[in-house]
């Protein structure tokens, strides 16, 4: 089964290639930082504690605070789990838009490795306490409401 998701973004980040992340996760944030060292400034950002993260979650029908997935925004397409990943690797350039292949694998292997990481990803990578607190420079790459 493919992660797109159909439901299109709300307004607000329709125009918006944007990643939602839990920012209180080591391994997500981990994923952010990441993303803003090598995306050349495409992408914004946001937690999803924050009030468009959790919007999004709420739009989508996902749980709004059990953060089991990122999402990624490309073009008006929302895409979650491991095809979020894929996104947005695939909107780098190489070596790392070759992470994007991940993509063709098949669902009965890519969701449950997908949601084994998820599910343990605080015991195994750890948590903050809170969200973090992004320098003035990076600040400005969070959507309105994004932090």
């Amino acid at each position: 089964m493919d992660m797109q998701i159909t439901n299109a973004p709300p307004p607000e980040v329709s125009d918006t290639d944007l990643i939602v992340f839990d920012g209180e996760c080591v391994l997500c944030s981990g994923f952010f930082r990441f993303m803003i060292e090598r995306d050349a400034g495409r992408f914004r950002f946001a937690t999803a504690q924050s009030p468009v993260g959790q919007s999004l979650y709420k739009h989508l029908g996902l749980p709004v605070t059990d953060f089991e997935t990122n999402l990624v925004i490309v073009n008006g397409v929302t895409y979650q789990r491991l095809d979020a990943f894929c996104a947005a690797m695939q909107s780098l350039g190489w070596p790392w838009r070759a992470l994007g292949v991940a993509r063709f694998l098949p669902s009965l292997i890519k969701n449950p490795m997908y949601h084994l990481i998820a599910r343990n990803r605080y015991r195994i990578f750890g948590c903050y306490e809170t969200c973090m607190m992004p320098t003035p420079d990076i600040i400005s790459r969070f959507v309105k409401n994004g932090t």
